[in-house]
């Protein structure tokens, strides 16, 4: 029975049950890091005092940042350990992992109540996050784009986007909600913590559900059907090196727009725009609410159309839309302005973000696909979006220049434009092994 076979005998609730294992995980991934990154402000008073704002900043960003930086570590060792024993068992892992230690975020006492200890378990918890979140991606994409008929790979894989924006509204509706109904004090003592705490407890539920779902089709084909390679790294060596660069590249414009449009951009607005929080939650909410609608709707289109020709376009034109944007915010700050310019750097966003996953996936074959996303993914993330903050914050300190951001993205778009199309693949594994694999029937 061939791949395509076997999706039509797949019934509509095995096909739920995958998207819902392999995207709960990617939103809760999203939401404590986009929470974390909204409570920037107040996180860093909380737990990391100093005589200085910025540098008090600047600690919580680069705490921020030991995150992503050990997610090329998590990503490479839960990569292969999902290429090795299956995307139910690796997923299953990594969200518990992931709920412990936003419980642990959401408990740890500031530096008032037990002094140095408290920046430590923040730290730690912040280095599990990332181990764990390092495979996340990668390993739940996986899943998603090898139940997915050949035709859908960019539709299925946009679910994942879909998962994000879900966590995007839901994280900047809590920060809304919570600014704008509680008073700074209250904010400060107990309110930031309280989406960290719900948080943990969708551990427990994607669990339940992870470990229902039954392993993906062309995993069960390739442990069946051949010898196992010794290695996902030895496999990537071999052959696919490239397609790292090229995933890395995909990823750079994307990850950069995320993190300062709506993880920079609220304590930007705080501290230079001197507009209230809640203004900026309320609009990266309404953004979100839009980007769980079009997304799947974007990924189908990539499908029809060619990936490229949605994807490259909304690079480009959000390079050149970048420093447009922050002047006109910056030479005219109000509300309104600040509505219209997220509204357009989202929509954009999504034109980028949605192909990614699909496109990713059948990028690398299926024994070392968990793997080659990871490293990927991570690196990119790493380098270009959770250290967005930390470099931004950095250099507007040393230059003085409140246009920082603005070059940052159109340096990170033109990035992307150059390494796509330096090391687009000619050929996708990915779509071969799904045409070519005969797959058996549970």
């Amino acid at each position: 029975m061939t791949s395509e076979d076997f999706h039509h005998r797949l019934s509509p609730a095995d096909v739920r049950r995958a998207i819902l294992a392999s995207t709960i995980g990617n939103g809760l991934e999203w939401f404590d890091f986009l929470i974390y990154g909204f409570f920037a402000a107040i996180i860093s008073g909380v737990f990391f005092p100093a005589q200085s704002p910025v540098l008090s900043l600047l600690l919580t960003y680069a705490t921020f940042g030991v995150g992503f930086l050990v997610r090329p570590l998590g990503g490479i060792l839960l990569g292969i350990y999902a290429d090795r024993f299956g995307r139910r068992r690796a997923l299953s892992l990594l969200i518990l992992l992931m709920a412990g230690s936003t419980l642990a975020l959401g408990l740890t006492p500031g530096y008032a109540t037990i002094g140095v200890a408290a920046p430590i378990i923040v730290v730690i918890a912040r280095l599990v996050q990332g181990l764990s979140v390092g495979g996340e991606f990668a390993s739940a994409t996986a899943m998603l784009i090898e139940y997915a008929p050949i035709n859908k790979k960019i539709y299925y894989g946009a679910f994942q986007m879909c998962s994000q924006s879900f966590a995007l509204m839901l994280a900047a509706g809590f920060v809304y909600a919570l600014s704008s109904f509680l008073d700074h004090t209250a904010l400060v003592n107990w309110g930031w913590r309280l989406p960290f705490l719900l948080g943990a407890l969708i551990g427990p539920i994607g669990f339940y559900i992870r470990r229902r779902v039954a392993e993906s089709p062309e995993f069960v084909w390739l442990e069946e059907h051949r010898p196992r390679q010794r290695s996902p790294l030895a496999a990537l060596a071999r052959g696919h090196l490239s397609a790292v660069v090229f995933a890395i590249g995909l990823v750079v414009a994307g990850t950069a727009g995320v993190y300062l449009w709506d993880t920079y951009l609220p304590v930007y607005v705080l501290r230079t725009l001197q507009l209230p929080l809640s203004v900026s939650m309320r609009n990266v909410a309404l953004i979100g609410l839009i980007g769980t609608v079009l997304n799947p709707l974007i990924g189908a289109l990539a499908d029809r159309v060619g990936v490229y020709r949605v994807f490259l376009p909304s690079v480009v034109i959000m390079g050149l839309l970048s420093y447009p944007l922050f002047a006109f915010i910056i030479g005219a700050p109000s509300a309104g302005h600040l509505l219209e310019v997220q509204l357009i750097a989202g929509l954009l966003r999504m034109g980028i973000s949605a192909p990614i996953p699909g496109l990713m996936a059948v990028t690398f074959p299926t024994e070392a696909r968990s793997t080659g996303m990871a490293i990927a993914y991570n690196i990119s993330v790493a380098v270009f979006g959770g250290l967005a903050p930390f470099t931004v914050t950095g250099l507007m300190a040393a230059t003085g220049s409140r246009f920082v951001p603005a070059y940052y993205l159109a340096v990170a778009s033109l990035l992307t434009v150059v390494l796509v199309l330096a090391f687009r693949p000619a050929r996708m594994p990915g779509l071969v092994a799904a045409e070519t694999l005969s797959v058996p029937t549970r």
